[in-house]
């Protein structure tokens, strides 16, 4: 088994120079690392209760990836899961993923159920495909839109909080994140 999770972000810059500082700074920014780091440890936790014992490694830590949009900050996590585990047990062990519920992960989910308004539906939400065979591919919906009759639309982007977060800044980087989404509606 194998996860992937994304917590850093910066949008595009406007230069090739302005560009390779956004990298920089995402790839030394302390905030950052630390959001990666507590959910890295946060996965090794969930895939550690479904793996083969001494199997949970962590192969990329702070990898800095480049989209379109955005640029990332990755970490891989591995495991070998255990003989008795299939697919679908180590999805129910990990879902949902730490990357869109912080730590603590069961007294963080009590949280957003009494502070969030409206259930995120899809958005956070395992999005993929389980096979004949046993294997499974998912992705969490971090930046999506769902579509309403009308002409209307819902879309869920946010970011990781911790004690010393800037909330304006949060609330920016949210902004670039939903961005491309928002784009593709104008």
């Amino acid at each position: 088994a194998e996860s992937r999770p994304i917590k850093g972000t910066r949008g595009r810059g406007a230069t090739a120079g302005e560009d390779a500082a956004l990298v920089a700074e995402l790839r030394t920014s302390e905030k950052d690392r630390q959001e990666n780091l507590m959910i890295v440890d946060l996965v090794r936790n969930d895939l550690g209760r479904v793996a083969e014992a001494g199997t949970v490694q962590v192969p990329e830590l702070f990898k800095i990836e480049t989209y379109h949009t955005v640029h990332q900050m990755v970490s891989y996590i591995e495991c070998r899961l255990r003989g008795d585990v299939d697919a679908v047990d180590a999805v129910r062990e990990t879902f949902p993923m730490g990357s869109m519920t912080g730590a603590p992960k069961r007294r963080t989910l009590m949280l957003i159920d009494e502070l969030e308004e409206l259930p995120r539906g899809a958005y956070s939400g395992g999005i993929g495909y389980f096979t004949l065979h046993g294997a499974a591919d998912l992705s969490v919906g971090i930046r999506l839109a769902v579509l309403r009759p009308g002409r209307r639309a819902w879309m869920g982007a946010g970011g990781a909080v911790l004690a010393g977060s800037d909330p304006l800044g949060e609330w920016a980087e949210a902004g670039v994140k939903a961005g491309a989404v928002t784009r593709a509606w104008a």
